[in-house]
């Protein structure tokens, strides 16, 4: 008869699954029979074997709970089967039982029980008991096979939670790292880490900046190559000094000597110590205290040689802007202290996403200029800053320190310098902004854009002082003359004293074009029939004097411009280059135009003007004329000013060019 009954389906089938296999080994088939009566359940897939061979095949194929055994076999026996079984890892744990009718012997019995087996039933059986026994061991792989399947299963969650918190692990460091990364290559300020023995690990793209040197050239070198002062036997130095902020002089790669700022922190993975060194560059910071300190200077130096009450001014000034900055550097220096790349920028720095414009992240000094809290600040889509000046932002493209204005949370304007970048975070695009506060910078700039224009209301009040006072001195000379002899005072002296008077009265009304608000009425038109309107009378002057005018006019554009006061600079500009000549010389009057401006040019052939004069030149009451008042290059500037105009010259001792430059506005 086959091996298996009529009712055995293989394990694949799907009502395999749900029952329990048991091997049944017999070289009888009657036997099997048997064996199939007593165990019929719809809990049991029997599955008969007339051989040991053959029990072997079905063990490697299929997983039982139990194995009965018949001893005596053809081939291999019952013992010779159940040794091999057991010597197989994957079914040395099936409960075998022995059935035999033969051997009965107590040394069969041991012999059985030392192969493995759990029981040894001789024949004629009693079936309940068998039925019995067989039942228990089923049990016992059930409830092995439930507690597997248990195992399994918290195992399996077990894994899928590990597997959870490191991918969540995983998109954290990315995050971070990829945050470390753009900050580090957006920073102006050099990041260097090291190891305890001063072996360079990274460097930011800053420091080909800063020192000249590539990546590569520095990866792996000691610190001394940026750092000659840096030596191994200085690490533990290096150790006290983090987190304080030096200043050092260090030199590039081309040898120029650059001044610095460096800052060094600490950091132990497991047993090893990790430095991080910040250098920003402070030359331009350098500079711009050097000449602060200049210009202080000139300023105290000019402000004692007028008056008391702007000299107490000027010192009381000195006082504020010093103490200003010593406030400023305190609070510079108590901030760098814990800055740390991203944190440790001093520009305000945030990052948006570009397509919602959703914050993400600020700094803290972000935080600390606008006066917002994180809570207020992060996710948020509306723009927070309110920034002026820039139009680049709303068509998403960057710009580098683009001057703008911002407001604050209580409303205050500010000033800075704005840069973005646009990067790519976790496939999405975001915008990292960095806003450099020049606040203070510019209100400085006022301020000394304000003592400027004191100095200037003095000069000019000596000026007319002095030239108002020569024919006041004369008028009041003749009138002591007149008191003690009245009969003295002749009609000459009577015109004398009015030329005088007039002098003094042109003087004034001079003084009072160049330094009133005019407003200008200007009308689009040409500058060249302007010119040609005044030519006859330039000519005429230049002909008394045996002097030539010339007249090269090219193409040029309308523009605004108040005909009464172009004509007054020409006018001036001309009769200055007429008396600068000598006999037989020419006077050049020309126009074209020269990208978007207009430029007039007037060209004497003069002898010069003498190099130690040239920043006097439009300064009120400054002339080299006997009779002048100094106030005609004056008033010319004047014009220019109110035309949106630059005047410049050239000269040398073949003559003096002056170029007034009209810029061609979108207005025009």
């Amino acid at each position: 008869m086959p091996a298996d009954s009529e009712g055995e389906k293989p394990q694949g089938e799907e009502e395999g699954h749900s029952k329990v296999n048991i091997l049944m080994v017999d070289d009888h088939p009657e036997n099997l029979l048997v064996l199939k009566a007593v165990l019929a359940s719809p809990d049991y897939h029997l599955v008969c074997a007339n051989s040991g061979e053959e029990a072997l095949k079905h063990v490697l194929k299929q997983e039982f709970a139990v194995i009965l055994l018949d001893v005596q076999m053809p081939g291999l026996n019952g013992f010779e089967t159940a040794n091999l079984i057991k010597e197989r890892e994957k079914s040395k744990y099936i409960p075998i039982i022995f059935i035999t009718a033969i051997n009965q012997t107590m040394e069969n019995v041991i012999k059985g029980y030392g192969v493995g087996a759990v029981d040894y039933i001789f024949k004629p059986f009693h079936p309940e008991t068998l039925k019995l026994k067989v039942q228990q061991f089923v049990k016992i792989y059930q409830n092995h096979k439930k507690m597997r399947e248990q195992s399994e299963v918290r195992r399996q969650n077990e894994l899928k939670e590990v597997n959870e918190k490191l991918e969540r692990t995983t998109h954290n460091l990315r995050k971070n790292e990829e945050l470390a990364r753009v900050i580090g290559e957006t920073l102006l300020d050099t990041i260097i880490t090291f190891d305890e023995q001063g072996c360079i690990l990274s460097v930011n793209p800053a420091v080909t900046r800063m020192f000249g040197y590539t990546t590569g050239e520095l990866l792996g070198k000691h610190m001394v190559n940026l750092l000659p002062g840096f030596s191994p036997s200085l690490m533990d130095y290096v150790r006290e000094m983090t987190g304080q902020l030096l200043e050092a002089s260090v030199k590039n790669k081309e040898g120029r000597e650059v001044p610095v700022e460096i800052q060094i922190g600490e950091a132990q993975v497991e047993e090893e110590y990790l430095f991080v060194c910040s250098i920003r560059d402070i030359t331009d910071r350098k500079k711009m205290e050097k000449e602060r300190k200049r210009q202080y200077d000139i300023l105290e130096k000019l402000v004692e040689e007028r008056t008391r009450e702007l000299s107490l001014a000027n010192g009381q000034l000195r006082r504020e802007v010093e103490e200003r900055e010593k406030m400023a550097e305190a609070l510079r220096l108590s901030k760098e202290h814990f800055y740390k790349i991203f944190q440790s920028s001093p520009s305000l720095i945030e990052l948006r996403t570009l397509e919602d414009g959703k914050y993400i992240d600020v700094n803290e000094s972000w935080l600390q200029h606008t006066g917002y809290t994180h809570e207020e600040v992060l996710n948020q889509t509306a723009p927070i800053l309110n920034i002026a000046g820039v139009d680049h932002l709303k068509k998403g493209e960057c710009v580098q320190n683009a001057e703008i204005q911002y407001q604050t949370k209580s409303g205050a304007i500010r000033h800075g310098l704005l840069s973005t970048e646009i990067l790519e975070i976790q496939g999405e695009k975001c915008l990292l902004s960095a806003v450099t506060d020049i606040t203070e910078r510019v209100r400085l700039e006022s301020e000394v854009a304000r003592l400027d224009r004191l100095y200037l209301v003095g000069e000019m009040a000596a000026g007319i002082a002095h030239e108002i006072r020569n024919p006041m001195t004369t008028v009041r000379g003749f009138l002591e003359l007149s008191k003690s002899d009245p009969g003295s005072l002749m009609v000459k002296y009577v015109d004398l004293m009015l030329g005088e008077l007039d002098r003094a009265n042109s003087i004034i009304t001079e003084f009072l074009n160049l330094a009133k608000n005019k407003v200008s009425n200007k009308k689009r038109q040409y500058l060249n029939p302007v010119i040609e309107g005044l030519y006859p009378l330039i000519q005429a002057e230049a002909l008394m004097n045996d002097k030539f005018v010339s007249l090269q006019l090219g193409e040029c554009p309308e523009f605004y411009l108040d005909e009464k006061e172009i004509s007054q600079l020409i006018l001036n500009l001309s009769l200055n280059g007429l008396e600068a000549m000598k006999p037989g010389g020419k006077l050049v009057l020309k126009t074209y135009t020269e990208e978007d401006q207009v430029v007039l040019e007037v060209k004497d052939e003069g002898d010069g003007i003498k190099p130690e004069l040239l920043e006097m030149i439009g300064t009120p009451f400054f002339t080299t004329k006997d009779t002048g008042t100094g106030l005609g290059l004056a008033i010319c500037y004047s014009v220019a000013e109110r035309h949106h105009a630059i005047i410049d010259l050239k000269t040398s001792e073949q003559g003096t060019t002056f170029f007034i430059r009209f810029t061609l506005t979108e207005e025009n």
